[in-house]
Parts: C-alpha cells; structure tokens; sequence
C-alpha cells in the first residue's frame, strides 16, 4: 500500500539565506499497515549555520551550552562538546565530498528548560552557489542510541527536489517496526520553505509509513525566539510525551511489540 505525499509547488533545492533562523513547520506522520494511525502537530527548530554557532550573530540571541529557558547544546548532537564543524567537515572528507561544501546548517530542536530529545536533526550542506549537496540525517531512539543516514545525489551532483533517495534501514527507533527494508528521503529547499519527506518501506517493498516536515523560516531573533518558546509551550516535553502517547495508541490497536535488538557498531551509513 502506499500513498503521494508529495506537493508539487516546492520544486529547486536552492536555499535564500545562509544566516540564523527559525523553522516552524508541521509534522505530519502516518502509519499505513498493518492498521492505520496518524497525526500532525506544529513544531519549530533552530536554524544555525554551523561557522556562526560561538558568533555574535548567534550567542548575542541564544544561549550555547548554558542554562536558559531556550538553549543549544553542541553535546546533544553525536555528543560532540565543541566543534560540530569539523566532525561534520570530517564525514563530508571520508566521502570525498568535503571540497564541495561551502556552509552546513544544522535544523534542530533547542533544549528546553535543559531539556530535549531530538527524534531527528538534519544537517544540510551547501556548496558556495547555495545548492543542496548532502544532507546528514541523524536519528534518536528513546533508548538513548543515535545513528546517522548521509544523504548524497545518486550522480554527486546536486540533490534535486523530485529526487528520493534510498538508504537501507539498520537503525531501531519504532518498538513496532522490524530493522529491515528501506527508507526513501526526499529534500525541497526553496524561498526558505522547507520541506522534508521520510518513508518506510518493508522488506517485500510495501509502504509502512509516511512522515513529513514541511514549514518556513523567519529571522531569528529575541523577539522572535521569545514568541516560539511562548506559543509552542514547553514544546520538547511535548514531543517525548506524543512519542509515548502514539506508542501507546498503537498498543491498543493490537501492533506487535518488537523488543529492542543489538544495534550495529556503525553509526553512519549512506544512501545507495
């Protein structure tokens, strides 16, 4: 079974701004088989381009690694204390693709009163012309294990917005869902609209589940901080509490429990 997702008017992957910003999207996430289940809820992000993280641009809004009701932590992304650029700069060089990356940005959620939990965070890597080159898709589980889907254009050019692309899954994150099969991702950047798309695919090619994130940004700022922190309250407690709350729907609706396996020691792997 499966479903279009896909809406159409998104259609280069060529990003207007390279400066600090807010993403406010909606995800959308809907499990198709063996019974359906589905929900939306609004979300926003931080945009931080990695090189301006400890610049005034960035720190004279936000506070980096330090208590504050809103807040960025380097450590909560691949427990790296400091320096995301360079671990990011020395993924992109053991896939040779590091010459062509002029600015990473990373879209991730802020701690909360210190709080967060990341399902996914995307770090997007421009060349100088502001054309997508790859992205890094790393994934949490509620069990406290990470582990990264690098995202490349099937010709090493650039990734397109019609473009899905295709990467094995090897990763535990729903108890309800075997490790086995694919994911297909698809990436439109456009005008600063941003849209990310994320299907599962068992392993006979059957369409499991659908999820989408799709939204704006707008300069990042105190105001404008003050006003997503306010108007999307404690939004990370919110985001662990739907994950349980979804679990536990999908427990009434009789999905068979998978008990955590062994992950692999790899925590990077690669589209095909």
């Amino acid at each position: 079974m499966a479903i279009n997702i896909a809406t159409g008017n998104i259609a280069t992957g060529n990003l207007m701004t390279i400066e600090p910003a807010i993403l406010t999207a909606k995800v959308m996430h809907r499990r198709l088989s063996p019974k359906i289940n589905a929900f939306t809820y609004r979300i926003y992000y931080l945009f931080l381009p990695l090189a301006k993280i400890n610049k005034p641009e960035i720190t004279s809004q936000l506070a980096i690694n330090r208590f504050s009701l809103l807040s960025f932590h380097t450590k909560d992304h691949n427990n790296i204390e400091n320096d995301l650029q360079k671990w990011i700069d020395d993924v992109l060089r053991n896939n040779n693709i590091h010459q062509q990356i002029d600015n990473v940005i990373l879209i991730a959620m802020p701690r909360i009163l210190g709080y967060v939990f990341n399902p996914i965070s995307f770090w997007l890597c421009f060349n100088a012309k502001k054309e997508l080159k790859a992205v890094l898709c790393e994934v949490n589980n509620t069990f406290g294990e990470k582990h990264n889907y690098l995202c490349l254009p099937k010709s090493h050019d650039t990734i397109h917005a019609d473009e899905w692309l295709e990467a094995e899954k090897i990763f535990h994150v729903s108890p309800f869902l075997k490790i086995e099969g694919k994911y297909k991702f698809r990436f439109s950047i456009d005008n600063n609209k941003i849209a990310i798309w994320i299907n599962y695919y068992n392993k006979e090619n059957n369409q499991q589940l659908a999820t989408s994130l799709i939204g704006k940004l707008s300069p990042m700022n105190k105001k404008s901080l003050w006003h997503v922190f306010t108007s999307h309250p404690l939004i990370t407690f919110k985001t662990i509490f739907l994950i349980h709350w979804q679990a536990m729907k999908l427990l009434t609706k009789k999905i068979k429990f998978i008990p955590k396996p062994k992950q692999q020691n790899s925590n990077i792997s690669k589209t095909r």
